[in-house]
């Protein structure tokens, strides 16, 4: 399945001839076409895909209009390759390394990468950038000369991409390409879009409810967003040992779905007329819950999940992001007299190159269950059938190989 040690060492140094699955158009199909993926600059790596998955940032981008949406451009930013090669100054990488690419920038060197407090680099602040991090340049041209975006630092829809060392995860070689993808956002949280914020899947979600909240063996959590995300989260509450997960959705197929996630409880959020969710949710709770996790994007959600976090020590978790501009509101008093939390968590809190060999480790000792995730596989050719699997509501999760 992926390059050999010999066959990687012929194309080190040149361009690559390889296809491309490019976004030219808003909301239109994808069109596979022949692309030139540039040798890796300085601190770069040139990665060899060997499957990718459909997150839904991917969708939201592909229809957006407007700037940071920009035309043509290859998306795509949860993979699993083989590095291919590398460019000057890299040292932790190699030909022929298991990685994974992440949005998030892990430099290791700042002050912020070398804290356990935080998971925002300062050498390199993420942003929806279409260059590449260092330079601002573009590595993918068609073979005609137009110079194709970046999506994310990653561009994994294509079957060769640069990225940035900072941008790339060494991965035990044991998780199977189709599992391993995930951890590359999806088994963090589901995206939702601002002009500066980006959130994805699994890790996000997991590392949302193991990480940044913390959640306690025997407490009670609150989903509210059944999606990607909140799945996600639900499964980190579930190995954290909470004893009741309610997930508050306004489709109830989700609910059946929801239970293979560990989710107990459900709450239709279109059933219960003018009352508000947070009173149900402190009814069902005799109070309200131990954390409560917005999964959603919604700046009112957020303030449901406030309003039924548990006074004394709730924890509000935000994952999803509102559009850009959205504010929330809060009584002063409230955050006085209540004591509860509100916190957000990008990519789970995790720190990409620290972090995710751990959360391998349980999926490896069987603890963190990732088959769940993945609906439908695809090959590459199919790429627009995993889109319309996921716009219609029918996929959670969709694998695409490059050479099936």
């Amino acid at each position: 399945m992926a390059a050999t040690q010999a066959e990687l060492s012929k194309t080190a140094g040149k361009p690559i001839h390889c296809r491309a699955a490019v976004a030219r158009k808003a909301g239109e199909p994808l069109v596979i076409e022949e692309v030139i993926v540039a040798p890796p600059k300085a601190c770069e790596v040139r990665i060899k895909i060997v499957c990718t998955s459909l997150c839904h940032s991917d969708v939201t981008f592909w229809k957006l209009k407007d700037f940071p949406g920009c035309f043509p451009r290859i998306l795509g930013h949860e993979a699993f390759g083989i590095v291919e090669s590398v460019g000057e100054n890299v040292q932790d990488l190699k030909e022929g390394d298991s990685v994974i690419p992440i949005f998030l920038p892990d430099c290791t060197e700042c002050i912020d990468c070398t804290s356990k407090k935080s998971n925002s680099c300062s050498q390199f602040q993420f942003k929806v950038s279409p260059w590449m991090l260092r330079d601002g340049t573009s590595r993918f041209t068609t073979v005609d000369g137009e110079t194709l975006y970046h999506f994310l630092s990653v561009s994994s829809f294509a079957e060769y991409t640069v990225v940035d060392i900072a941008n790339v995860t060494k991965i035990d070689p044991r998780v199977p390409p189709n599992r391993a993808c995930l951890f590359s956002c999806g088994v963090s949280t589901e995206v939702r879009i601002s002009s500066s914020l980006i959130l994805c899947k699994m890790s996000s979600g997991v590392g949302a409810a193991l990480k940044t909240a913390n959640v306690e063996q025997g407490s009670t959590v609150v989903i509210f967003g059944l999606g990607g995300i909140g799945l996600a989260v639900a499964e980190g509450a579930r190995i954290c040992g909470a004893s009741r997960i309610i997930g508050v959705d306004i489709n109830t197929d989700k609910f059946e779905i929801g239970k293979q996630f560990g989710v107990t409880d459900f709450v239709d959020s279109n059933s219960y007329g003018d009352k508000p969710i947070s009173q149900v949710i402190n009814e069902m709770t005799n109070g309200g819950a131990d954390y409560c996790f917005e999964c959603v994007g919604m700046g009112t959600l957020v303030e449901e999940a406030y309003a039924c976090c548990r006074k004394g020590w709730g924890k509000t978790i935000v994952v999803g992001v509102d559009k850009p501009g959205a504010t929330l509101t809060f009584k002063s008093s409230d955050i006085l007299h209540l004591g509860k939390t509100i916190m957000g968590s990008l990519f789970g809190g995790l720190k990409p190159k620290s972090d995710i060999p751990l959360l391998v480790k349980r999926y490896l000792d069987k603890e963190l269950e990732l088959d769940k995730f993945v609906t439908h596989e695809v090959s590459f050719q199919h790429i627009n059938t995993a889109f319309d699997l996921l716009v219609e509501g029918k996929s959670l999760r969709c694998v695409i190989w490059m050479d099936k």
